[in-house]
């Protein structure tokens, strides 16, 4: 090990805490976690020279690529500028020329507002304020319930926390966030009454942290029909879907759907720098107008931070330029035969759950019995297929694949030999 690697996991053993880690074994005597110091396309170096295919985007972030050269260029020139300005009390030139574009991605009259805030727990957070604050100021504050669906994930702030179906994550806030009611279906929520219900919420097309599941073809549709049915607003949560992961720029437009707030983050800096941004209608808006007790209270320092406006408008700028979109249904397919040859072949694959470039590869004993949690098998997996080149992280026993869009038949065969070769070990 070279001897800048070895200080660098010291000071890192000895100072750093991190996010969903086990902190007693990652500063175990002996442990060696990765330093990652460059990346170039799909991937990504290591501090030892190792090169690494990024497996699931960064968590979920990058779309085009690391240091993809537009959107290098245009945080070099915002830089030269500004860095950072406030929002209170003044604006800049991207940040109104981001909602503008964000707000043209649908259709004239519908999403027509954006707030601005850093990540996807906060974009969530927003509109969960805003629906409450919109049934108070509308004449109906009755409706102070929400509505989210079992064992989804919406961040972990305290509002968003009270909104997850998975325990790991709601530990130690349950009962203490919004007043939420979980259902696990469509069904179940047909049976509810909806008097005092003032917003629904749902990851659409797939749930992310419920181990990549797929909901049912056509039943945001219905969502949205019921909502406008009982007066219930909707609430995407498309932190994870959007910006082309599922093959159409959002998800929601898969069933075309628009809901009466998007929640929108990781992707849509091109995964750079932290921003997020919370769509409305025109008609939550004009709730909040009027008398100063009327006004939205709630904000941060870097909201729509100028760098990473920037960033977000070169994004957009890539899928122009790259037709990332239009290019995306062969890499989808590439990926599906690839998965199901995958599947053939390996006995403990128990399903492989796929939408657009989204995989989940779950695994299970050969007689489908799922394998004990204490032997985090999934994990197992993608430690060894580290050495061969893939760097992904599982959900319980689910590999995620979820690589950059920019990546290619090349990237994608290497993710699906390496987790071959993986699950052969």
């Amino acid at each position: 090990m070279r001897e800048d690697t070895r200080q660098w996991i010291e000071g890192d053993q000895a100072r750093c805490w991190h996010p969903f880690t086990r902190q007693a074994e990652w500063c175990a005597r002996g442990h060696e976690p990765l330093v990652i110091v460059r990346g170039e396309g799909s991937w990504l170096w290591d501090s030892e020279g190792r090169r690494y295919l990024d497996g699931n985007s960064s968590i979920w972030t990058n779309i085009h690529g690391h240091a993809h050269p537009v959107i290098n260029a245009a945080i070099r020139a915002q830089l030269e500028k500004v860095a950072h300005t406030s929002f209170l009390g003044s604006t800049h030139p991207l940040a109104v020329e981001l909602a503008e574009r964000l707000c043209g991605l649908f259709p004239a009259g519908t999403l027509e507002r954006v707030f601005f805030s850093d990540d996807g727990s906060t974009a969530i957070e927003c509109a969960l304020k805003m629906a409450l604050q919109y049934r108070q100021q509308t004449g109906a504050p009755e409706r102070n319930e929400l509505i989210a669906f079992s064992n989804g994930y919406h961040g972990d702030t305290l509002g968003a926390a009270s909104l997850g179906g998975v325990s790991r994550f709601s530990k130690g806030v349950l009962g203490n966030g919004f007043p939420v009611r979980h259902v696990g279906s469509m069904e179940e929520l047909l049976l509810l009454g909806s008097e005092k219900l003032a917003a629904v919420v749902i990851e659409p097309l797939i749930q992310g942290v419920n181990e990549m599941r797929l909901w049912p073809a056509g039943m945001l549709g219905e969502l949205r029909r019921w909502c406008d049915e009982t007066g219930v607003h909707l609430i995407l949560d498309e932190v994870m879907t959007g910006f082309g992961r599922t093959g159409e720029m959002f998800a929601c437009q898969r069933e075309n759907v628009i809901p009466d707030f998007l929640c929108l983050a990781k992707g849509i800096t091109g995964g750079y720098l932290p921003l997020a941004a919370t769509l409305v209608t025109g008609e939550i808006y004009d709730a909040f107008l009027g008398t100063a007790d009327r006004a939205f209270y709630y904000g941060h320092s870097y909201t729509a931070n100028p760098l990473g406006c920037a960033a977000a408008l070169a994004s957009l700028e890539v899928f122009e330029q790259e037709q990332t979109l239009a290019r995306l249904p062969e890499k989808i397919a590439r990926l599906a035969s690839g998965l199901a040859a995958l599947k053939s072949s390996q006995p403990l694959i128990h399903e492989i759950r796929q939408c657009g470039f989204i995989a989940g590869i779950e695994l299970r004993r050969p007689d489908v019995v799922k394998f004990p949690p204490n032997e985090r098998f999934g994990e197992s997996v993608c430690l060894t297929a580290r050495s061969y080149g893939l760097l992904t992280r599982p959900i319980l026993d689910t590999l995620v694949i979820m690589l950059p869009l920019s990546s290619g038949f090349e990237e994608i065969d290497h993710a699906i030999h390496a987790v071959a070769e993986a699950l052969g070990q």
